[in-house]
């Protein structure tokens, strides 16, 4: 980053004793209890049981377990993805789940939120989410149209057994944007229209003990977009486990588990060299843990079984692979005291890389894509991680591992060189592909929590990734580098919220084309910068909200207040210093 960013990251950071909140996508997230792990939690309101003196007290007794995902350090406030997502502004004490909540602001910026659940008897909860946001985007910077909206409608059910607990949540997303990253052209107004289609189904049992069938989860999505690009995938997954195991009277606990998957997906592409993939995939993940107090050790293993289809115009016959894959999974902890706990392992695994995924990393790709799958060999990690005193919890950890078809993103140049401005709105340069590499990858990444008051939270994360590759001397569009800094504060007898979040992010390598028109007939001409840069970045937000009655509030947001006009892929500026107000009712 230059000096300016370098000077104000450390002065946010000497902010400790200033009281906000965290910021998540033009929607607040307040007054947030403590998370039982340092790393954020990612969950979602559709799968989230209210706690009604469930599960009986033989399960509670288990260790909770959630799934951890990283957060991308990209601004939340972006012109580019818009993820739906539950606006739920919570105040201690409250059992009022229902509201509206609505907000506008500049860069025809509008927020629409609702959410309403229903308890009725036999211990059934029911409920349905909506959501809304859209931008008129940046006007005064391109000629071409830059607006994006992003509409969530979701239904869920949750009941309550003798035996366990189940959830059903179906929810439809429709995310409609314009390829506005242009840089090498100037076309004048043209129609840059992307959308897209996703609808999911769901479905979760929990057994309340963990004797043979602990859970069992089925997902489902369905995937159309503007140029008639179609995937299907399904997953499905049971866990199986005995837990609890005393092992004579040493007071060695023994836990064993075995999770067994299958998922399968279907890609096809109906545009340039007409791309399609088949993938399923079977997993068998055996483990056993042996645990003490908060010490353990935990060794096991996964076997893949993996047939795998691609085919498209330029192949003479459809390519097929069936594998077998082997993958090391161990963990330990030693645990001297609370507040120090030393841990390492190994694991590894094969990630099918769908176009769903694909587009939640970078909306715009082309919509033909060749898929793959990426394979960790290995990743050895050790950390230390600790709670002291239930007021500072920390996260240090280092790792090292070797990897087949790393994926990530290559910008494209012109699919073809006519000299005209008439063409497709995938196809002016600005547009990116999935490309694979195979290479070693080391990883630096921490995280802390502070709770000097209860009122009060301060947390900060960072994470540093290098990746050595075969092929490519860098990985284009991943930084080296990515931190966030964030604090959450109520006041005033929790009437008042305030939140502040700031996210960095080093420089990236990407490629870029320089374009020119040349001969009679004129076509254009194109030359690739291998070496181009994409700036690094501070973008800062804060949010307030003021419970004026118990049933209604009111907020405001500022994101991006430095007004970074930096780009999150090459030629994509997101929007600068922000302002949305707007209103909650709660019933």
């Amino acid at each position: 980053m230059n000096k300016r960013i370098q000077l104000l990251s450390i002065i946010f950071l000497g902010f400790s004793s200033v009281a906000f909140s965290q910021i998540k996508e033009e929607k607040l997230i307040l007054n947030k209890k403590r998370e039982p792990e340092v790393k954020k939690i990612e969950k979602k309101k559709t799968s989230v049981e209210t706690i009604k003196n469930y599960p009986p007290e033989e399960k509670s007794q288990n260790p909770v377990k959630y799934m951890i995902t990283d957060v991308p350090a990209v601004s939340d406030f972006k012109t580019s993805t818009i993820q739906g997502a539950d606006v739920t502004p919570k105040f201690d004490g409250t059992a009022q789940n229902n509201y509206i909540q609505f907000g506008m602001g500049n860069f025809g910026k509008i927020l629409g939120d609702a959410n309403i659940s229903k308890t009725l008897e036999n211990k059934i909860e029911v409920g349905a989410d909506a959501h809304f946001l859209s931008t008129q985007g940046l006007k005064k910077e391109y000629v071409w149209d830059s607006k994006q909206s992003a509409t969530t409608l979701g239904a869920f059910l949750n009941s309550y057994g003798d035996k366990g607990k189940f959830n059903l949540n179906a929810e439809y997303n429709l995310n409609s944007y314009n390829y506005y990253g242009i840089y090498a052209l100037e076309p004048g107004d043209v129609d840059l229209d992307q959308r897209v289609n996703q609808f999911k189904v769901n479905g979760y049992y929990d057994f309340y003990s963990n004797e043979i069938l602990n859970d069992i989860r089925v997902k489902s999505s369905f995937l159309k977009d503007h140029f008639d690009a179609q995937e299907n995938q399904v997953s499905v997954l049971a866990n199986l486990s005995k837990h609890a195991v005393e092992i004579g009277k040493s007071g060695i606990n023994l836990n064993a588990d075995l999770g067994v998957g299958l998922e399968a997906v279907k890609s096809e592409f109906a545009i340039r060299d007409k791309n399609s993939a088949n993938f399923f995939n079977t997993n068998l993940a055996p483990k056993v843990t042996f645990r003490k107090g908060d010490s353990y050790l935990m060794l096991g293993s996964s076997f893949e079984f993996l047939n795998a289809k691609n085919s498209n115009d330029l192949m003479s016959e459809q390519l097929k692979n069936n594998k077998t894959y082997w993958f090391p999974k161990a963990e330990f902890q030693y645990a001297a005291i609370n507040g120090f706990k030393f841990y390492g392992g190994v694991d590894g695994g094969l990630k099918l890389n769908t176009y769903a995924d694909l587009l939640q990393q970078n909306p715009f790709i082309v919509s033909d894509q060749y898929l793959k799958p990426t394979e960790t060999k290995y990743h050895f990690y050790v950390g230390l991680r600790g709670d002291i005193d239930e007021t500072f919890k920390y996260d240090v950890s280092a790792g090292y591992g070797k990897m087949r078809d790393i994926m990530f993103f290559k910008a494209n140049s012109l699919f073809d060189n006519d000299y005209t401005l008439n063409r497709s709105a995938y196809n002016f340069a600005n547009t990116f592909s999935a490309v694979y590499d195979d290479g070693n990858v080391s990883d630096i990444k921490g995280s802390l929590q502070y709770f000097p008051l209860a009122n009060l939270v301060l947390d900060a994360e960072a994470k540093f990734t290098k990746f050595d590759l075969k092929n490519y001397s860098d990985i284009y569009n991943v930084p080296l580098l990515t931190a966030t800094i964030g604090a959450k504060y109520t006041m005033l007898d929790q009437k008042l919220l305030l939140g502040f979040k700031g996210i960095f992010a080093s420089d990236r390598t990407t490629n870029s084309f320089m374009l020119e028109g040349v001969g009679s007939p004129m076509m254009y001409q194109s030359t690739e910068n291998i070496n181009d840069k994409v700036g690094g970045y501070a973008d800062l937000n804060l949010s307030a909200e003021y419970k004026i009655h118990k049933n209604f509030s009111i907020f405001a947001l500022g994101n991006n207040l430095l007004s970074s006009k930096y780009q999150t892929y090459k030629g994509y500026k997101v929007l600068g210093a922000q302002i949305l107000g707007g209103v909650k009712i709660t019933f």
